[in-house]
Parts: C-alpha cells; structure tokens; sequence
C-alpha cells in the first residue's frame, strides 16, 4: 500500500533536506514546489509589492494542484509520495489525510521541530547563498509566517 508523506514546517525548517533522504528511503516520488516554482522565475524577495506576493502566491496555488494531480495518479499506481508543501494549517494536513483514505493510502506527517533562534539562522544563511530553486524570504515574512503556523499536534503525528 502506498503512503502520501506530508512534510510539515516553515522554510528553513529542513524539510527538502529530510524529503530528499526520505525519497531515497521509500523509493518515493519527492514533490517540492519550489523546484517547479522557480523555472517561472525568482519573483519572491525583499523588494515585492502586495500585487507581486498576489502573483507568486497564486502561481505557487497551481504548481500545487498540479503536483496533486500527480500525486494521486502515483499513489494509484501503488508508489509513496512525499508532498514538501509545508502544510502550516491543521486544516490541511486533515484534508490530504482523507485525500489519502479516498485512494486507499496510508499517511505519514514528518516534522522537523526547530527552534524560531534556528530558522531564522538557517534563512540567513540561505539568503546569503541563494541555492537553486529557493526563494530569498525577508525575515519579516518569516516572522509573519511563524504567527499564522499551527504546529502538528502529538495525536496528528502518531
């Protein structure tokens, strides 16, 4: 029976990195938006209006739904599937763990618990190095995102 993994975290968090070694673990499909995202171009950074975070956010929408679309079709097919969307609402890991029940999938969160003092170390360092397929995030973003991320509770993980 395949298994959907939900990656759970803020960026910065180490959720590509765990997903990668995750996707070499499970012989697994590793699904990461951020590397489809950013073939469109780097369009996330310090200098965005609201309009430019309005287009990104509803580019990183589809690049989402599209990347469930395959999901799905693989997880039918029998193959893990690891989804590296963050999932920051308790709303939404619930809505992909009945989306994996409907395909007759098992589920899995993976949750990377960092200290605020870590990610915000992390994204500095990221920042600076700028590696492929990442956005640079204003550490007032990360602040923002902190406030509205609703950490997975004791029960979602077991």
């Amino acid at each position: 029976m395949a298994i959907l993994h939900l990656m759970v975290g803020l960026p910065c968090s180490g959720k590509t990195t765990l997903a990668r070694k995750l996707e070499k673990k499970y012989s697994a499909l590793r699904l990461t938006p951020d590397e489809w995202h950013t073939r469109f171009g780097h369009d996330f950074g310090y200098n965005m209006t609201e309009s430019d975070e309005a287009i990104h956010n509803a580019r990183h929408e589809a690049v989402e739904s599209l990347m469930w679309d395959v999901a799905a079709r693989i997880i039918v097919l029998g193959v893990d599937v690891i989804l590296d969307f963050g999932f920051w609402s308790r709303s939404e890991r619930d809505e992909f763990r009945s989306r994996a029940k409907e395909l007759g999938a098992d589920f899995k969160i993976h949750f990377n618990d960092i200290s605020e003092e870590e990610l915000f170390e992390r994204l500095r360092t990221r920042n600076a190095q700028k590696p492929e397929a990442t956005f640079v995030i204003p550490e007032a973003k990360l602040k923002e995102w902190i406030q509205i991320f609703e950490r997975p509770s004791p029960e979602e993980l077991e």
